[in-house]
């Protein structure tokens, strides 16, 4: 196999977080959905493959600590867990992704858990519940911009309105704040007026 590292364009001293960006961003060129029905299609199948065991044997050994042509790999805090759901969702194998997520103890989901849990369920057209893993994962790491990019187009699809003091992956229940019963109560109040009654608007 090639170097890891030549395959997916960094250096041996790159970051966790330069690793994971090289590899989104390849994977997103030889993706193969955009060669359907392209006489393409099987060599960029082969190079999304080599992609794919590039970056999970760099992450792989990283997380051991192993070296690898006398550099001592180490994870930084930014490195990504889960390299196997990356390639699972990838290769549109959501199911198996959302297996692997759901067996991971809520103890030790953080941020890039949510994050990749929000794109199995959009994936899967479950928005309301993407949006909700997205958005927290963009509360547990605001500085993270493809937290938020993700959240907004969840949003986009689901109608869903970020709560920045919901807590970590909650569930409210549904869409309902206390201004939306505000306005309920003010249309009330003018639907009530045609019969002499009266309500106090709450906000």
């Amino acid at each position: 196999m090639k170097d890891p590292y030549e395959v997916l364009g960094v250096s041996r001293n790159a970051t966790d977080e330069e690793v994971k960006n090289a590899y989104r961003e390849l994977a997103r060129k030889y993706h193969p959905d955009n060669y359907s029905d392209n006489p393409l299609s099987d060599l960029a199948g082969e190079k999304m493959q080599e992609i794919n065991d590039a970056y999970d044997q760099i992450m792989n050994e990283r997380r051991n600590g192993k070296k690898s042509g006398g550099y001592t790999y180490g994870q930084s805090s930014g490195a990504s867990s889960f390299p196997e759901v990356i390639s699972l969702i990838n290769a549109g194998r959501y199911e198996q992704a959302q297996e692997i997520l759901d067996g991971v103890a809520p103890a030790n989901r953080n941020a890039e858990w949510y994050y990749l849990n929000g794109r199995v369920l959009y994936q899967r057209g479950w928005f309301d519940q993407a949006y909700t893993s997205f958005a927290t994962a963009t509360r547990m790491d605001p500085s993270n911009a493809e937290y938020r990019n993700a959240m907004h187009n969840a949003q986009n699809q689901s109608g869903a309105q970020y709560n920045p003091y919901r807590p970590y992956g909650g569930n409210t229940g549904g869409n309902c704040s206390t201004c939306d019963i505000c306005q309920g109560l003010i249309c009330a109040d003018c639907c009530c007026e045609c019969m002499g009654g009266d309500l106090i608007p709450c906000c």
